[in-house]
């Protein structure tokens, strides 16, 4: 009994010592070598060095994702901070949501300690030339340039200068990543001295995330759309409807979601867009919905005579994967269910393009289905493949013109590769002022070449590097699923479409998760940190490989999981405390 009072005092006399250690206590550093982060033992007169401090002052870039284009001059010393303000002449709505995400980020990053000596308040400063241009587009200049400087002894200055918001908020996420958390003294810190421009090196830079596969949760793509903002990353293409379900809720036709969602909870409705919509606005990413036709359809038009194929068994005869469907162009009604849904995507989109899918479509399916066959004849049309691009092409012309009804103008529409955009037939049906063509072949499909060619704007999408969902388990057979193997970020990050030449007809590049195998579980580490990689080629359009690149991004995927996104481990942890030692 006397032996455990002793203990119990002596548990209350050091519980501070025992539960409270501080990482100040660290018997290591880091110490800057050939711009790298070497780990050394303190010296016992010397004040460690966190690994945080020492990736931003280290690296050239400061550890930015995805760095700069333009000028980088980074100062070497760090200064602690506590927030203080934006300008309080900053009225403009959207920069005052950048500046709450700021912090946010910046919240997330470690718990902060009281400091009462020696930091500063940080003071943010936004100029904007042109403040009402509240929608992205392929025009929009979203350049801008930052520069951070010592106002006096308390405060510490961060001007931002753009011709646009979205020009603005890439400067707020390069502003954020100049901030660290030193976790040895349990504060932000920022650069002391910054002078940065930088700008994209393509105006279109995407995900493309399926939601119809299977279900995927409104907080899941707030998460989607946290990671692009973080990787300036700016179009959320949101694949919303297919042959297996339709989340979507229709206000011109409510029984779609209602025979087509997996369950009355698995849905898109109205004030859900809207949210998706705002939030992705306030991080600089526009919302680009696709509905996949005339090919991709089926649950939810069970009481229409729309669609052809329906669950056809065996499915392999008509389509390319279960369950069959798609749409009978020679149904006039059918235009009139499309024009309502494209009112309604109208209405709840703040659409600068739109995107109508045209992928996989079976001749197949439409050359046994009688009424089709039938109708064709009295166009005086034959049974060839040339006459059922005619009957695709008569699909896709009516579908446009009912969309345009309920566009306040001609916007561009975007469409997969396919039969229809093929070297033979392309310029007939698909004027390319326009449309724009998104490859999702392989790079060296000689189809590319073609389109090149022929003057049409592109956004590249190769499944052979930028299919995020390659590499796992058959679904429909055994063995690995149809796109394997699985395509590393060093991969991604070499694809690029410069390897066609110099031309500016590509306008960008998108990864794409199609999510036959993949549900809210597996989202975030399917898309992250691969995406990024993406995301650097996008911006920067960098000369060197990925192995240039390695060290930042290890500090972007840290980044992106301090943020909540659950980005897949690249490495051992280890690699990123000793840099440079584990690559070949």
């Amino acid at each position: 009994m006397k032996c455990l009072v002793l203990l119990l005092i002596f548990l209350h006399l050091t519980k501070t010592q025992l539960f409270d250690f501080r990482s100040t206590d660290s018997v290591w550093t880091w110490t800057c070598k050939n711009n790298t982060c070497q780990k050394d033992r303190v010296q016992p007169a010397g004040k460690p060095l966190s690994l945080a401090a020492c990736k931003i002052l280290c690296d050239p870039y400061g550890g930015l994702w995805p760095k700069p284009t333009g000028r980088v001059e980074i100062g070497k010393r760090l200064i602690p901070i506590v927030k203080g303000k934006l300008d309080k002449n900053t009225k403009n709505k959207l920069v005052r949501a950048a500046y709450r995400n700021f912090w946010n980020n910046l919240q997330k990053l470690g718990k902060l300690g009281h400091l009462k000596e020696n930091v500063s308040k940080l003071i943010v400063s936004v100029y904007i030339t042109d403040p009402s241009q509240n929608q992205l587009k392929l025009s929009t200049d979203e350049s801008y340039s930052l520069k951070i400087s010592k106002l006096s002894s308390r405060d510490i200055s961060a001007n931002i200068t753009a011709a646009t918001y979205f020009g603005a908020r890439h400067g707020f996420e390069t502003l954020g990543q100049l901030i660290i958390y030193d976790d040895f003294e349990n504060s932000l810190k920022i650069i002391s001295d910054a002078n940065i421009t930088d700008g994209p090196a393509y105006p279109y830079r995407g995900v493309m995330l399926d939601t119809a596969r299977n279900f995927i949760s409104v907080e899941t793509i707030k998460r989607t759309i946290d990671g692009l903002a973080a990787s300036k990353l700016n179009t959320f293409h949101w694949h919303l409807t297919d042959s297996q379900s339709f989340p979507f809720v229709s206000k011109s036709n409510p029984s779609l979601s209602k025979l087509g969602a997996y369950s009355p909870k698995d849905v898109y409705a109205p004030k859900d867009v809207a949210d998706i919509v705002e939030y992705a606005l306030e991080r600089g990413v526009r919302v680009l919905p696709e509905f996949d036709a005339p090919a991709h359809v089926g649950e939810g038009w069970q009481d229409t005579d729309f669609v052809a194929c329906f669950n056809h068994q065996p499915w392999r005869e008509k389509c390319a994967e279960p369950p069959c469907g798609q749409f009978d162009p020679t149904k006039p009604k059918l235009y009139d269910a499309l024009e309502g849904l494209y009112k309604d995507i109208s209405q709840q989109y703040n659409l600068d393009m739109f995107h109508m899918g045209g992928d996989e479509v079976s001749v197949a399916c439409w050359n046994s289905t009688p009424s089709i066959v039938e109708w064709m004849g009295k166009q005086g049309w034959g049974r060839s493949e040339d006459d059922f691009i005619k009957l695709w092409s008569y699909f896709q012309s009516n579908a446009l013109e009912r969309f345009d009804r309920h566009s306040h103008e001609k916007l561009p529409i975007i469409m997969w590769t396919s039969a229809l955009t093929s070297s033979k037939h392309v310029e007939q049906f698909l004027p390319k002022d326009r449309y724009i063509i998104q490859v999702w072949t392989s790079k060296t499909d000689p189809h590319v070449t073609h389109l090149l060619r022929k003057g049409y704007r592109m956004i590249l999408s190769n499944s052979d590097a930028l299919y995020l969902d390659c590499g796992y388990s058959g679904w429909v057979t055994g063995g690995n699923n149809w796109c394997s193997p699985y395509k590393g970020w060093q991969q991604i990050y070499d694809n690029s479409p410069a390897l066609y030449g110099k031309t500016n007809q590509f306008l960008g590049g998108e990864a794409a998760l199609w999510t036959e195998q993949v549900d809210d579980t597996a989202v975030d580490s399917r898309i992250w940190p691969r995406a990024a990689a993406l995301a650097e080629r996008l911006w920067a359009e960098p000369a060197n490989s990925w192995r240039a690149a390695e060290n930042r991004m290890l500090t972007h995927r840290e980044r992106l999981v301090n943020r909540g996104i659950k980005a897949d481990a690249l490495e051992p942890r280890w690699c990123r405390q000793h840099e440079n030692n584990c690559p070949l």
